[in-house]
């Protein structure tokens, strides 16, 4: 996917306010900004910044459940803002982000405040296991830890209602059978609309 193929799929697919597209080319600025002062997203995707990260963000909205203005969408290790702000930019979710690093905790602050999202869009800056338990509508993690510690640490802000996005690139399979047979249950794979060799594992539970 090229980026005016992702710029053009984000048109399409969300009906993109000119307010909205605003905020995502602002947050875009204002990674790029800080990329100078610390280590955001790899330089191999710097230039492919709308499919690589925006898109691929994005592309969780399609598989979640569709809400107004409170579903509680909570985000693990959402380091530069993937995907947990894309999702706070383009919908009305209450959008929880859990980042542990203190300087990647006041450029997500930063962020939020420059676009003016606030009222929907938070970040937790502590470590998941120091996190009180509330529930969660959806919960996603880009790259936060391999499947299986992954729910074992955050299984506890899930319900039987839960959404779990969770893309797993190429490793989506292979993670996926190192679970127990139950937990094999839960998950599907979808595939990436920005890499055909990525997946992603969707659960409900």
């Amino acid at each position: 996917m090229t980026e005016e193929e992702a710029q053009a799929w984000l048109r399409a697919e969300f009906d993109v306010s000119r307010e909205t597209w605003q905020r995502l080319e602002l947050f875009i600025s204002l990674l790029r900004e800080e990329m100078q002062h610390q280590n955001l997203i790899s330089k191999a995707s710097a230039d492919n910044l709308w499919a690589r990260h925006i898109v691929d963000s994005a592309q969780l909205l399609r598989l979640a459940p569709t809400t107004k203005n409170n579903g509680i969408w909570l985000d693990l290790g959402t380091g530069a803002g993937f995907p947990g702000m894309v999702i706070a930019i383009l919908s009305r979710y209450q959008v929880h982000m859990v980042e542990s690093r203190k300087r990647r905790c006041i450029f997500l602050n930063h962020v939020i405040d420059q676009t003016g999202i606030g009222d929907h869009a938070f970040v937790i800056a502590d470590r998941l296991e120091n996190i009180e338990s509330f529930s969660a509508d959806v919960i996603s993690a880009r790259a936060f830890a391999p499947l299986d510690r992954l729910i074992a640490l955050s299984h506890r802000f899930s319900t039987e209602n839960t959404v779990w996005l969770l893309p797993k690139g190429k490793n989506a399979v292979r993670e996926l059978k190192g679970l127990s047979p139950k937990r094999q249950k839960m998950f599907h794979v979808e595939h990436s609309l920005t890499d055909p060799d990525a997946g992603i594992l969707v659960g409900k539970g």
